[in-house]
């Protein structure tokens, strides 16, 4: 029999459903399987439900189906191997207005097939079953969700410890009740944790992940005399594969295990490439006061791109997650702003590396392509790039490098004229960046007040002070192609 096409959601344990008072259900048939659950809840009147259903269910029923002249043995084992057949969790039967109570030949077949068999008491309609199983779920998913932040903040930690790689594998193994293992190449053990959770677990996990890299494959999972085993490959380098084995398989499990992996991914590379004790190099330098240029050949290859993102979800970043975007991107340098406004930066070397693409769950804005004397200009390229792509609501924006007329006026007449058409503003960079996005955006409030996390009206007061310290009419077209090309070249 095919597996049931269960959903891919926390499933209800059906004594969580029992031990509801105000359904008053009552189980009278069947196996009472602690560890029995439900994905769903479905009323049908179908004599043969089988074509209806997926698998997992609690099918309720009144018994309207059953025919008053048909023999109730044959009838109800017909109906109730139907029901196993197709995969139903469990049978809920409802009494009045057709059975005021629960058909014997009803209650003997349930037993036969070990399918339970639940009394609904009058007083409980179907639709409040089907209410209280989605209220399981709810609180089943809140807390699998808590379940896996909690594990990649302790996963996280982990990596920082000064035993970086043994210490996520303990944790991992923590998390999922088992064993975590890490294989080098040649599938040698490099480190292990965790206690196996059978016999001939270790063995298990050496041949599944031998066999991940025969195929060349992400993952590969298997289930060996009851432990449920997972192997991850790695991008560290060829061969190096993370396998766990657990008792039990939780929906958040993957994930868990998959941070897990990226983490592992990140260390295991450090250490076979060196650019963990090259960015401790360039990063001791930097502060005792070598220039950019200087250190950037630790760090990579230029030309370089600096790309600042935004989570499309409110709250602060998880590091976890920032570390994830870097190594989407195709680099290690990662900065989780702790300003409050929750953007990370992520410094790209250039040389070869692909086009910065958008990612899923980001909101991106990307610099020009620059040398390391100008990481500063290109980090307030991608601030700006990211306020635009905010403002317009885009997944990502790239900073504009095409010359325009700016470029047949020497950079030291429009920044002395710069600086004498911006004199009043000085001292007051808020209105000037004010400015700067009100312009960019085509005069619109409403998306200046995106891109500067500020309500409209602070806007337009920002925009009209602008206006009375230049004494300006900033709906005049060559007044704000003045103020433009000014704030492109203030210093």
């Amino acid at each position: 029999m095919p597996e049931p096409a269960v959903p891919p959601t926390p499933p209800v344990p059906l004594m969580a459903l029992l031990a509801r008072e105000d359904l008053g259900l009552r189980r009278i048939a069947g196996p009472s399987d602690p560890d029995a659950v439900i994905h769903w809840a479905h009323t049908s009147e179908m004599a043969d439900p089988y074509p209806y259903l997926l698998g997992g269910e609690l099918l309720l029923t009144a018994g309207v189906h059953v025919p008053a002249a048909a023999d109730p043995g044959d009838y109800f084992d017909a109906y109730v191997s139907r029901i196993v057949a197709a995969g139903g969790a469990a049978l809920g039967f409802g009494l009045v207005p057709v059975h005021d109570t629960v058909p014997p030949a009803l209650v003997a077949a349930c037993d036969r097939y070990g399918l339970p068999l639940l009394e609904v008491p009058p007083r409980t309609t179907f639709s409040g079953i089907a209410r209280a199983v989605w209220q399981l779920m709810a609180q089943a998913r809140t807390a699998e969700l808590r379940r896996v932040t909690e594990a990649q903040q302790s996963l996280a930690a982990a990596a920082a410890r000064p035993d970086p790689v043994p210490s996520v594998l303990r944790r991992l193994a923590r998390r999922v009740a088992g064993r975590a293992v890490l294989y080098g190449p040649e599938s040698a053990e490099i480190a292990a944790a965790g206690r196996a959770p059978g016999p001939g677990t270790d063995t298990a996990l050496a041949e599944l992940a031998a066999t991940l890299l025969a195929r060349s494959s992400a993952s590969a999972s298997a289930t060996v005399a009851g432990v449920h085993l997972t192997a991850y490959a790695l991008g560290a380098g060829p061969g190096f594969v993370l396998a766990v084995a657990a008792p039990r398989r939780d929906p958040g499990d993957h994930t868990i295990a998959s941070v897990a992996a990226v983490l592992l991914t990140l260390l295991t590379g450090e250490q076979q490439s060196g650019t963990g004790a090259a960015r401790s190099s360039a990063l001791v330098r930097l502060l005792l006061g070598a220039a950019p240029d200087e250190v950037a050949g630790l760090l990579g290859t230029g030309p370089w791109r600096v790309v600042h993102a935004r989570p499309e979800a409110p709250g602060a970043v998880d590091p976890v997650a920032a570390t994830a975007l870097g190594a989407a991107l195709g680099s290690p340098l990662v900065d989780v702003d702790d300003g409050g406004d929750g953007v990370v930066r992520v410094l790209l070397p250039g040389a070869g590396a692909r086009e910065p693409g958008p990612q899923q769950g980001w909101t991106l804005g990307v610099s020009a392509a620059v040398e390391p004397a100008d990481w500063q200009t290109a980090d307030t390229q991608a601030a700006r790039a990211l306020a635009r792509a905010r403002a317009t609501r885009g997944a990502l924006v790239r900073h504009g490098t095409r010359p325009g007329l700016a470029g047949l006026v020497p950079r030291a007449d429009a920044e002395t004229y710069a600086a004498t058409l911006l004199a009043p503003l000085a001292g007051s960079p808020t209105l000037v960046e004010t400015l700067r996005t009100w312009l960019s955006l085509h005069g619109s409030w409403d998306r200046t007040a995106v891109a500067l996390s500020v309500h409209r009206n602070t806007v337009r007061q920002r925009v009209g002070r602008c206006a009375a310290l230049l004494a300006a009419d900033l709906d005049d077209p060559d007044v704000r192609m003045e103020l433009w090309f000014a704030l492109r070249h203030e210093n």
